[in-house]
């Protein structure tokens, strides 16, 4: 009997990274001429948010676009940064707050399993918490699925990766 191959996909980031590239962006505001003595200050907390402080909303945008870049060069996806409103704070300053997102939610494991069946491929593909298990006899029908879903990684607006490939 052939023994099924599968897959795993997930929606994760690695945190050592996402600390890294926080710390690089506290090493910026500390030297860059235009962010300096600006009060502003970016924060991680408990790998669930990031959250900006800063003078006003010109600078935010500016912090922001240093956040992206040094996630990019990290390797981690701008996808799991979940934008909330910006908000005032004390002082006179502005707040925004980013919600890191990790994990798959249940609508959009749906929308990747009909995505996945109405390709015809012969496989399988089962919600299991958090992440979408995919099994199939052929190898090279798991790797269509891989790249369907990379093709179509726009319209689910979350970053996929493709795991315990078996």
């Amino acid at each position: 009997m052939a023994k099924d191959c599968s897959f795993d996909i997930v929606s994760e980031f690695d945190k050592q990274e996402l600390v890294n590239a926080v710390d690089q962006v506290k090493r910026d505001l500390s030297s860059r001429f235009d962010l300096k003595n600006s009060n502003s200050e970016i924060d991680l907390e408990s790998d669930k948010t990031i959250t900006i402080t800063t003078n006003d909303e010109m600078k935010l945008r500016n912090i922001f676009d240093i956040l992206q870049s040094k996630l990019i060069k990290r390797g981690l996806s701008i996808k799991i940064l979940d934008a909330q409103a910006i908000e005032n704070a004390l002082g006179g300053n502005v707040r925004q707050v980013y919600n890191l997102r990790k994990g798959l939610t249940q609508e959009l494991s749906k929308k990747i399993v009909a995505d996945i069946k109405d390709s015809k491929l012969k496989v399988q593909a089962s919600i299991q918490g958090e992440q979408v298990r995919v099994s199939g006899k052929s190898k090279d029908d798991l790797q269509e699925v891989i790249q369907l879903l990379r093709k179509n990684e726009d319209k689910y607006d979350y970053p996929l990766q493709f795991t315990n490939y078996r």
